[in-house]
C-alpha cells in the first residue's frame, strides 16, 4: 500500500492515470490535425468526453472565476481540475508538434489511405460508444437521426465566399469552431474553413510569428480567442446540463453527429473534390486504404476494451 501510495498525485490518481490522459491527449491532437476529422470524437470513445467537459466548466464557474480576480492561486490549485486539463493539453500539443507534418504529407500524397484510416475510426466509434445509451427509446432513435442529418448536411455546405471582414464575425468564428470543436464528429478547422476565416486566422498566426503586421495580427488573434473563450465557457454548460437530465438522448445524439460525418471522411473524391465515389480499380493503393481502415478500426475496438477493463478496475477499486 504504501508503494501504491507514493505514485498516486496530491489529486488521488497515480502517475499511470494521467499517463493515459496523455496519451488520450495525443490521439484527439492527431485527429484534430485533419481537417474533417474531431478531437471529441476521440474522447468520446476513449471515455473522458464527460470530464473532459466538466473540467472545462468547472474552470468558467463564478467560483473558479472569483478565485482568479482574487489571486487565490492555492485555491485554484487545490479545487480546480488543472491536472486533467494540463495532461490532455500536453498530449494534444505534442501530437500536433510530432504528427502534423507527416500527416500534412500523408493528405497531400496518400488522401485516401489516411482518409481511410479516419474512416475506419469513426465507423469503429459509432458501435463502441452505442452500449453507452442505457436505453435505445424511440427518442434516442430520432435524436441519432437528427444528429446524423445534421452532420450530414454541415460537412457538405459549400464554402462562404464573401464573409464578413469585421472584427464581430472573427469572434463569432472562433465561438462555433470551438463549439464544433468540442462535438464529436464535427472538425473546428473545418468549420474555419466553411466560414471563410481559415487562411485568415492561420495567415494571422504566421505573420506573428514572422514578425510583421504585429498591432493587427494580435488584435486578429486576441478577438478570435475572445470568441473562443466566449463560446466554450457558455457550450460546455449546455452540454454538461443535458448529460446531467438528458444522458442518453444526449449520447444518441453526439452517435448520431458521428455518423453523419462519415460523408467528409469518406476516402474516395470525385474530382470536384466534394462528391463521394468508389474507386475505379482495386490497386495496391485502394488495398493498402482498405487495411489501414480495418487497423483504424481495430485500434478503435482495442481502446475501447482497455477503457472498459480500467474503468471496472476503479469501479472495482473504489468499492
Amino acid at each position: 500500500m504504501e508503494k501504491e501510495s507514493r505514485k498516486t498525485t496530491a489529486s488521488g490518481r497515480s502517475i499511470k492515470h494521467y499517463l493515459r490522459i496523455y496519451c488520450s491527449g495525443f490521439i484527439m491532437g492527431a485527429a484534430d490535425v485533419v481537417p474533417g476529422v474531431s478531437g471529441g470524437t476521440m474522447a468520446f470513445i476513449l471515455g473522458i468526453y464527460q470530464e473532459l467537459i466538466e473540467s472545462i466548466r468547472a474552470f468558467t464557474t463564478p467560483a473558479a472565476i472569483k478565485m482568479a480576480v482574487t489571486f487565490r492561486i492555492a485555491q485554484a490549485f487545490r479545487t480546480l481540475p488543472w491536472p486533467f486539463l494540463l495532461s490532455l493539453c500536453l498530449g494534444i500539443g505534442s501530437a500536433i508538434l510530432l504528427l502534423s507534418s507527416h500527416i500534412k504529407w500523408m493528405l497531400e500524397n496518400r488522401p485516401a489511405q489516411i482518409w481511410a484510416f479516419f474512416f475506419g475510426l469513426v465507423v469503429a466509434s459509432i458501435f463502441a460508444v452505442f452500449r453507452r445509451v442505457s436505453k435505445w427509446t424511440p427518442g434516442c432513435i430520432i435524436a441519432a437521426l437528427v444528429g446524423a442529418v445534421g452532420a450530414w448536411i454541415i460537412v457538405g455546405l459549400p464554402l462562404l465566399q464573401n464573409p464578413p471582414d469585421g472584427l464581430w464575425y472573427i469572434a463569432v468564428c472562433g465561438a462555433v469552431a470551438i463549439c464544433a470543436m468540442i462535438l464529436p464528429g464535427i472538425s473546428g478547422s473545418f468549420i474555419l474553413v466553411l466560414m471563410g476565416k481559415y487562411e485568415h486566422v492561420l495567415g494571422a498566426v504566421h505573420n506573428l510569428k514572422s514578425g510583421t503586421d504585429l498591432v493587427p495580427n494580435l488584435l486578429t488573434l486576441g478577438v478570435f480567442l475572445c470568441g473562443i473563450v466566449i463560446g466554450i465557457s457558455s457550450f460546455v454548460r449546455l452540454l454538461s446540463w443535458l448529460f446531467r437530465k438528458y444522458h442518453d438522448l444526449t449520447v444518441a445524439l453526439l452517435i448520431g453527429f458521428m455518423g453523419g460525418s462519415l460523408r467528409k471522411v469518406w476516402p474516395w473524391k470525385g474530382p470536384d473534390e466534394l462528391r463521394n465515389v468508389l474507386p475505379e480499380e482495386f490497386d495496391a493503393g485502394v488495398m493498402a486504404a482498405i487495411g489501414l481502415a480495418v487497423f483504424g478500426f481495430a485500434l478503435v475496438i482495442v481502446l475501447e476494451t482497455i477503457a472498459g477493463e480500467l474503468e471496472k478496475k476503479r469501479s472495482g477499486g473504489a468499492q
